[in-house]
């Protein structure tokens, strides 16, 4: 009994005097960050992350996993260890979740835990990685764990979620379509009543969504000369201005103008070859490669050319095809035809989409409605005829002809 006390006792000690070590060591920078000023002062910034927070936050990692094995939190009456880290450790429930699992898969990632010690890997970075692992498992990960360790290090946490999206796409595209989906169930919209004069709004859209709404607000949030409104209030006036012009999709046949996305994917995408990367959106984010196969049949499609080889990287247009019909063709069909000719938004290779949406998957022929002789294709088929059209091979597969729609007098 007495080797055991003086065992603790001998750790208790080291345990308070690191503790000690670490409070003098905050005190002397935030002594030295009051007394510094520009360009000293960013520099502090940079190494109280790289030297302070980052390390310890890998240090904390290691703790919560230990912990975590332990089950000493249920001692405490806590009925998880997320639950014990918001009540301890005075996290927010997502906080905490997040730095559980975290710790879990850094045990599994050991090349992202080194660089997350010696703070090279922010904490986002490793959040992104994490969450990546989770998504495809941590063997997929260490595969390619040097490359996307590249990518971290040389992108901001945003840029870095759509390196990692597009490899979670080439992994499992399956898993990325049936994440998007998910993400599209959770949506939802709240107006509530009017209180002291003001109307709260509330929801969330998935990024499809996000980015046709972002799009569709974009020309009515432009600051006026001597605009004195801030960011927060030109959206929202963009939004009444919105509501009350119904300039981006208000009639439900299709016409009008639409809002105009910008969506970039390679021919493996538009083609649905295996191991293709997922759709990018020009305002972030990514979608899987159905929904470019699908979106490929009601879009404005432009070929671009990268040439990275040369000194400056550049992207060369090389033409465009348009494969809707005119606004005054779709009201009629709208009127003839029980369901109305609608779009969604994301994916292919330098692709202006324009359109609503409704389910993240929809049933094929993707035209729904037609007007005149249109023929229509299932969407696969209708990725493959995009991606065969821009090598130069021009005949549409499967296709199948409509019967023309008369008017009604």
């Amino acid at each position: 009994m007495a080797v055991v006390e003086v065992a603790r006792s001998s750790r208790d000690a080291h345990f308070e005097a690191a503790v000690d070590k670490l409070r003098v060591g905050v005190q002397a920078m935030a002594a030295w960050i009051r007394g510094a000023d520009g360009e000293g002062l960013g520099e502090g910034l940079i190494q109280i992350r790289e030297a302070g927070i980052d390390p310890l936050e890998a240090i904390f990692a290691t703790g919560v996993r230990r912990f975590d094995k332990s089950g000493e939190y249920k001692a405490d009456g806590a009925l998880s260890l997320t639950a014990w880290l918001r009540w301890k450790c005075k996290l927010s429930g997502g906080a905490a979740m997040e730095r559980v699992e975290i710790a879990r898969q850094l045990e599994k990632l050991p090349e992202t835990a080194a660089a997350f010690a010696k703070g090279d890997l922010g904490f986002q970075h490793v959040a992104v990685l994490a969450r990546t692992a989770e998504h495809v498992g941590a063997a997929a990960v260490r595969k390619q764990e040097g490359t996307l360790l590249q990518a971290a290090q040389t992108m901001d946490p945003g840029q870095f979620t759509t390196v990692a999206k597009n490899f979670e796409h080439r992994v499992d595209a399956a898993g990325a379509l049936a994440e998007a989906n998910h993400a599209y169930q959770r949506r939802y919209f709240h107006i509530a009543e009017p209180v002291d004069g003001m109307v709260r709004l509330d929801g969330v859209l998935d990024v499809e969504g996000g980015a046709t709404l972002r799009t569709a607000l974009q020309p009515f949030m432009k600051p006026v000369k001597d605009d004195a409104r801030n960011y927060g209030q030109r959206t929202a006036d963009a939004l009444v201005e919105l509501g009350r012009q119904g300039g981006s999709g208000s009639k439900r046949d299709g016409a009008g103008p639409r809002p105009q996305l910008i969506i970039r994917a390679s021919l493996d995408t538009l083609a649905g070859t295996k191991g293709a990367p997922a759709g990018e959106l020009e305002g972030g984010g990514t979608v899987p490669a159905e929904t470019v196969q699908r979106y490929a049949c009601d879009s404005a499609i432009s070929r671009i050319t990268a040439r990275a080889s040369s000194s400056t990287s550049s992207i060369t247009p090389l033409g465009r095809s348009r494969r809707r019909p005119a606004a005054r063709s779709r009201r009629a069909t709208a009127t003839a035809s029980s369901q109305v000719a609608r779009g969604r938004p994301p994916g292919a290779t330098g692709i202006t989409w324009s359109g609503g949406r409704e389910a993240a998957r929809r049933p094929c022929p993707t035209w729904r409605c037609s007007a005149g002789r249109i023929t229509g294709w299932s969407t696969k088929k209708a990725g493959l005829y995009s991606a065969r059209r821009m090598s130069g091979v021009l005949r549409p597969p499967g296709k199948v002809a409509i019967p023309r729609l008369t008017r009604r007098e």
